[in-house]
């Protein structure tokens, strides 16, 4: 059985990635204490259920913490008995949960009279270290929008079908941030910018006049040639320690040439090495 756990923050696209994946034909529930779990894994066991091989379950801050704390051991359990379990974490900046709150007028589960809406954030962060400590996957949707969120849970766990490990390359802006979910983050910034040649500016690393200039200077070559023969011989590693995903991000100032260039031409170059790759492109989303 194939088994995949949705946890996270209070308002960053848990809901929409069980959704996602009910949409995809796994068997899902949420809010399932953590405690069931295991019964919940093994009613899958029984004959008249068996055919049912792809569940989701969602997990998140109304657990009493006792049994949050004991998450890790019965994810170890399951795993002994031989079922595939792979844990995706949500989360997203404060200021971004404020903000969706104060839109849906949703109540957080955490808050109380006397627990306003930014502590009941922070609680609910400490709360879930043990989920977060043990996720294969984290997806920061700080940036994200809810048509985005479900594309990239799709290519995911598509990606996720073909063996081994899954590749998850992303192009950012260092002007607006780096990505908190990335395992990995190179900085492009030291090589020439298409952005000073007028004819380039609007343009993005998927066209052609950006790739034709930036594949005539020498340091992009020897840049790609170093990362990938890096990202080839080290993420292996990863895999062979049990790892589900791997998120590489690659930055350059405004994450419109250099960096979108680099993911695509990684991806084409890793390709054959590794099953299920997903680029992304912040911001050009």
């Amino acid at each position: 059985m194939n088994l995949v756990i949705i946890s996270g923050l209070s308002g960053s696209g848990k809901s929409t990635a069980l959704h996602t994946l009910e949409d995809m034909g796994y068997y899902c529930i949420d809010n399932l204490p953590v405690g069931l779990l295991e019964a919940f894994s093994n009613e899958f066991n029984q004959p008249r259920l068996r055919q049912i091989t792809r569940v989701a379950a969602g997990i998140d801050a109304r657990n009493h913490p006792d049994q949050i704390n004991h998450f890790p051991a019965i994810i170890d359990d399951l795993q002994k008995h031989g079922i595939d379990c792979k844990i995706l974490f949500f989360q997203a900046e404060n200021h971004t949960l404020l903000k969706r709150f104060s839109e849906t007028r949703r109540k957080h589960p955490l808050t109380d009279p006397a627990t306003p809406l930014a502590d009941a954030i922070e609680k609910e962060r400490e709360l879930l270290a043990p989920l977060a400590a043990r996720a294969d996957l984290f997806i920061d949707t700080s940036r994200t929008n809810i048509h985005q969120l479900r594309e990239f849970v799709r290519e995911c766990m598509g990606a996720q079908e073909s063996p081994g490990l899954s590749l998850v390359l992303r192009s950012f802006g260092y002007k607006h941030g780096i990505p908190a979910d990335a395992d990995f983050v190179f900085d492009a910034r030291c090589l020439p910018n298409p952005h000073w040649e007028p004819g380039l500016r609007k343009l993005s690393g998927l066209d052609n006049e950006v790739m034709e200039f930036l594949e005539g200077e020498p340091l992009v070559h020897e840049f790609y040639g170093q990362l990938e023969q890096f990202l080839a011989t080290w993420v292996p590693r990863y895999g062979a320690d049990n790892r589900s995903y791997l998120s590489i991000a690659i930055g350059c100032t405004g994450g419109q040439h250099r960096s979108v260039y680099l993911v695509e031409r990684l991806s084409r170059g890793l390709g054959e090495q590794f099953g299920g790759i997903v680029t992304r492109h912040r911001e050009l989303e």
